[in-house]
Formats: C-alpha cells, sequence, structure tokens
C-alpha cells in the first residue's frame, strides 16, 4: 500500500539474503518508519518529500557504512525511490530490483480503466489533497483507517504471526507525531513535482543505466491496469 511500509516489511527476506552472502541494509524512508519527517507548512511545491530528496538520503544512509556501489531490493515507495535513485545516481548503483510497480508517470498518464485505479488505489487520490485535510480526517480515526487499509491489502493472503507482527509495528508508527503529514506529502510530491522531475527525464533521454530486474504479482492490478510493464520500465 505505500501508506504504512518501513524497513520491518524487509525483514521477512533478510536473512535469506544474509544466508545467501550479501550484506543487508534496511532503512525507513523520510516520513516513514522512525525516520525523521520534516514539516514545512510555506513547502508548497512539496519538494521535502520529493523522490529525489529520498535517494539523497538514501546514498548518505549508504555512505555512512562505507557502501559505494550496491544493489537496491525494492517494492512499492521504495521502488519508487530506487528509480529515482538509479536515474540520479548511475555510478552508485550496480542493479535493481522493482517489485509490484508501474513508473509513477505511467500509472497517472494511461491506465486501462482509471475507475478500477482510482478504486483500488484510492490514497492516489485522496492523500494528494490539499494540506491540511486528509491528514485531519485520518487523524481524526487513524487505528481504524489503518487496519481498513490492511485488511484490504491481506484479503487474498491468510493470517500469519509475522503479518500479525507487521501490523502492530505500522500502527505503531503511523501513530507517531508527523507521520500522517509525511505520508501525505510524499504522495503530493509523487502527483506534482515529482512527475515533473519524470518529465524531464523524458525529454532529455535520461534512463536508468543499470540491470534492472522487474517483478509483479499474478493476484494484483499492476499487470492488470497497465499494459507491458516490463517494456514500460526499458523506456525508464
Amino acid at each position: 500500500m505505500g501508506t504504512r511500509k518501513h524497513s520491518q516489511h524487509g525483514t521477512s527476506i533478510a536473512p535469506v539474503l544474509e544466508k545467501a552472502g550479501y550484506t543487508v541494509v534496511l532503512h525507513d524512508l523520510r516520513g516513514y518508519g522512525d525516520s525523521s519527517k520534516p514539516f514545512d507548512e510555506g513547502d508548497t511545491e512539496h519538494r521535502l518529500y520529493t523522490k529525489r530528496e529520498m535517494a539523497n538520503d538514501s546514498v548518505k544512509v549508504m555512505d555512512n557504512f562505507g557502501f559505494k556501489r550496491f544493489t537496491i531490493v525494492s517494492h512499492d515507495r521504495g521502488s519508487r525511490v530506487a528509480h529515482r535513485l538509479a536515474v540520479d545516481f548511475p555510478d552508485r548503483v550496480e542493479k535493481v530490483v522493482l517489485l509490484d510497480i508501474a513508473p509513477t508517470l505511467t500509472m497517472y498518464r494511461s491506465p486501462k480503466d482509471y475507475k478500477e485505479f482510482a478504486t483500488k488505489y484510492i490514497w492516489w487520490f485522496f492523500l494528494i489533497q490539499p494540506y491540511p485535510w486528509p491528514e485531519r480526517m485520518i487523524e481524526a480515526n487513524q487505528r481504524e483507517y489503518l487496519q481498513s487499509q490492511l485488511e484490504k491489502q491481506a484479503a487474498l493472503r491468510p493470517p500469519t504471526p509475522i503479518r500479525s507482527q507487521l501490523e502492530q509495528e505500522y500502527h505503531r508508527t503511523n501513530s507517531l507525531p508527523g507521520a500522517v503529514h509525511a505520508i501525505c506529502e510524499d504522495y503530493r510530491a509523487s502527483a506534482s513535482i515529482d512527475l515533473e522531475l519524470d518529465e524531464a527525464d523524458e525529454r532529455e533521454g535520461k534512463k536508468m543505466k543499470t540491470d534492472v530486474l522487474v517483478l509483479w504479482g499474478e493476484e494484483g492490478i499492476i499487470g492488470k491496469l497497465w499494459d507491458l510493464v516490463v517494456v514500460v520500465w526499458r523506456c525508464r
């Protein structure tokens, strides 16, 4: 869903990668989990939460651990940051894995069914509404809002102990001061300045120059609502 996910989402796969010989760095994106949640009411262009800013954050995290080149395995909002990072920092990225997304520009431009897109991705349209209305509506009954989203996303999957633990963690971190506003700002940036950056890349022919693996779920809607997902990514 994106409106709740953070580094805990990757804890189930991290041991598998470590066993295969990889060093795994999991970090919360700006505004998510326990990461900082900058706030500037005057930031009407949502620059604090562009994927470019988040990509810069990620590079600084890797610098802190001494990694000059690295492979990115990403999902959902993280994949949108990974896309921007690979375009802006081609010398830092060895390979990229993008899970269950189409490019943001493509998703807003050309779904097969706009009604289905708006229904299944309601947060893409609700969270981008002007501050402070989405924040106030969510914070009025924050736990019920998040739980409804969790249940909607988990409808096709049976309950597991790991999922229960993750849901508790999502409730904790989404209740932190500034979390709801930060999430809204992430989506507002995606629907405005991030699109401008993507369009500029398109005009200039800037693409990811690394090896890219794109995967999406058979029962999800990415492949159903957007044609030729792999072909689309080859243009990005």
